[in-house]
């Protein structure tokens, strides 16, 4: 039988501060229909989601006119509203997401030069 190989607390942290751990993105965008700034909005996050979180975001939209329900659980008051659920900090974000740093920084997330 193997022995296990015993690791410092020192050298775990070590590796972990090297090699960070991304963390998924949960993200919930609210739009009015098929609106020209709701389809901007849709357009703008999944294109900075791409680019920024590839691989590690679970995007849902929800169209408040099918599921006006859904609103009131998130006191939703203008669409687009982007919120961030997870990683914790929730945060919001309200328009066409065109302006990319602003909704970069509200994700938390450097822009990429």
């Amino acid at each position: 039988m193997p022995k296990k190989k015993v690791r410092s607390s020192t050298e775990a942290f070590e590796r972990a501060r090297v090699t960070p751990q991304k963390k998924p993105y949960v993200l919930r965008l609210y739009v009015t229909g098929t609106t020209p700034q709701s389809v901007r909005a849709i357009a703008n996050i999944k294109k900075l989601c791409e680019i920024h979180l590839k691989g590690r975001y679970e995007l849902d939209v929800v169209d408040l006119y099918q599921q006006p329900h859904l609103a009131q659980g998130e006191q939703i008051i203008a669409a687009p509203t982007l919120i961030k659920k997870l990683p914790l900090p929730q945060r919001r974000i309200i328009g066409d997401m065109s302006k990319s740093q602003r909704v970069l920084d509200g994700l938390d997330l450097q822009k990429q030069k």
